[in-house]
């Protein structure tokens, strides 16, 4: 009798672009596992990402702003989950793999550092051998989560998280997908938290962003998305219209010079390398200081690398408690 998921994979074959990517002719996991009955393989890596342990750290890692005062701000959680959902409404319209793309979506910042790319930047400048995230994300999903089993996605999963910066040539159509709804949702949700945090005002928006995307975020996101299908349907690249493409350009732009460069909104961000560099040299010399799971891991990578899998895959919070802990005096009391 077929199962659940071989009738998925029969309808995919129906119901996808000939340029989408069918679940059944995947180029497979690293190490073999029998097929489920249910969910095809790229259904089980959404709901292995999902279920890490690194996935929910996500909740307490920040986006753009540095504890920022009040419940309504993004944290690269909420951040993934909108990548996701853009990047899913944009396969859909194109006829590409919603499962496939779903699930590089909600794995392409699993190895994010906490304090944003703040801290990304300060564990470039600590770790010896430089520090990315994109590549963190793929080391978190085949190496660290687990306990040094890691998830064992799909190889066109992997190569999504992987490339979800800068891209390859053989990259999916999915995976193009997902870079470009990085963007489209950061540029966006970014605005309405700078908006929200008083260093924007909708007014300052260039004229030419709320004339060609709109007036509002989720009209902007709803032009980009539209204009990202129509302009895509041939399966030839994924890619915008000149118009549209030049007015995000410029929204890219003016985000760069108006908040992520901003003193006010980035003010607390040197403090961030302190933090970093103090965790990373204590147990770089105080290696028995680890977790245990990381000890285990010793085993296999240098010092250096365990450390930065560490630290890096810190929350803010828990990076500040540990610095406290560690360097911070505390209180004398007389009992």
């Amino acid at each position: 009798m077929e199962t659940i998921r071989e009738k998925r994979e029969t309808l995919e074959a129906v119901m996808l672009a000939p340029f989408g990517v069918r679940a059944s002719a995947s180029r497979g996991r690293a190490a073999a596992e029998a097929p489920c009955a249910v969910r095809t393989c790229f259904q089980r890596d959404v709901d292995r990402i999902t279920h890490s342990k690194a996935f929910r750290r996500l909740k307490h890692k920040t986006q753009v702003f540095l504890h920022p005062e009040g419940d309504h701000y993004r944290t690269r959680l909420t951040h993934t989950l909108e990548v996701a959902r853009i990047a899913r409404t944009i396969a859909r319209g194109l006829g590409l793999n919603e499962d496939l793309t779903e699930a590089i979506a909600l794995g392409h910042d699993l190895g994010h550092t906490p304090f944003g790319h703040a801290g990304e930047r300060a564990l470039d400048e600590i770790y010896p051998g430089g520090f990315r995230h994109y590549e963190q994300s793929l080391r978190v999903a085949d190496f660290l989560e687990k306990g040094g089993r890691g998830l064992n996605l799909c190889y066109e999963t992997r190569m999504g998280i992987l490339h979800h910066t800068h891209g390859s040539e053989d990259d999916t159509l999915e995976a193009r997908v997902v870079r470009l709804s990085d963007r489209v949702a950061y540029i966006n949700h970014d605005t309405d938290d700078a908006i929200r945090a008083g260093i924007l005002t909708e007014a300052a928006l260039p004229a030419q962003v709320k004339t060609v995307l709109g007036e509002s975020h989720s009209a902007r996101i709803n032009a980009i998305v539209q204009d990202i299908i129509l302009e895509s349907g041939d399966g030839r690249d994924i890619r915008m219209s000149e118009a549209v493409g030049g007015a995000v350009a410029l929204f890219h732009g003016f985000m760069h010079e108006s908040v992520y460069r901003n003193p006010v909104a980035k003010g607390e961000e040197r403090k961030v390398k302190g933090i970093l560099e103090g965790l990373y040299t204590y147990y770089i010399k105080h290696p028995d200081a680890l977790p245990d799971d990381y000890k285990a891991l010793s085993e296999q990578s240098a010092p250096e690398r365990v450390v930065c899998d560490y630290v890096s895959g810190m929350t803010d919070q828990y990076a500040v408690h540990q610095y406290n802990a560690l360097f911070i005096p505390v209180s004398w009391q007389v009992r």
